[in-house]
């Protein structure tokens, strides 16, 4: 499993002085590109080619609270990914200095050609380097139909 470490600042609190949920995002996010970044995924290679990871939700199950003063680790693991890489699933959980899980979140997305505007398929040579993600129990070749599961679809104003 790959972890971060972090210390809670007073800015990552919100009104009721524990992690507030925008920082639970931005500890995930900072995870999960650390993991790429260390794994030849980096700002360098996106733009490369000219791509880059697009969120399409996050669910975020919030076990116990995180306060000021107690450092966390936060771990990635890859939940699924498309045979060509274009669909992922990211999965990170919390936990305190004792191993206890405060947290758990699985986020899905994909890849996005920042030219076209459209998503698209990791390059191929891209693709081994993902592969090398710790990867879940659950873990499952993901499909189109699987980023849909929710049944959510978009209903624009008349």
């Amino acid at each position: 499993m790959y972890f971060k470490e972090f210390d809670i600042r007073w800015s990552d609190l919100d009104a009721n002085r524990h992690l507030a949920n925008s920082s639970y995002i931005n500890f995930m996010s900072h995870t999960r590109m650390g993991f790429l970044i260390d794994h030849g995924i980096n700002q360098e290679v996106m733009m490369k080619y000219d791509m880059g990871p697009v969120v399409f939700n996050e669910n975020v199950f919030y076990f116990k609270e995180i306060f000021q003063g107690q450092p966390i680790r936060v771990s990635f693991q890859l939940g699924g990914m498309s045979e060509d890489g274009m669909f992922f699933r990211f999965v990170h959980n919390f936990y305190d200095h004792k191993g206890r899980n405060l947290a758990f979140c699985e986020m899905q997305g994909g890849w996005m050609d920042l030219k076209a505007r459209k998503l698209t398929a990791l390059p191929e040579e891209l693709l081994p380097l993902l592969a090398k993600a710790p990867k879940t129990d659950d873990f499952k070749v993901l499909t189109k139909m699987d980023m849909r599961q929710s049944g959510r679809m978009p209903k624009d104003l008349a």
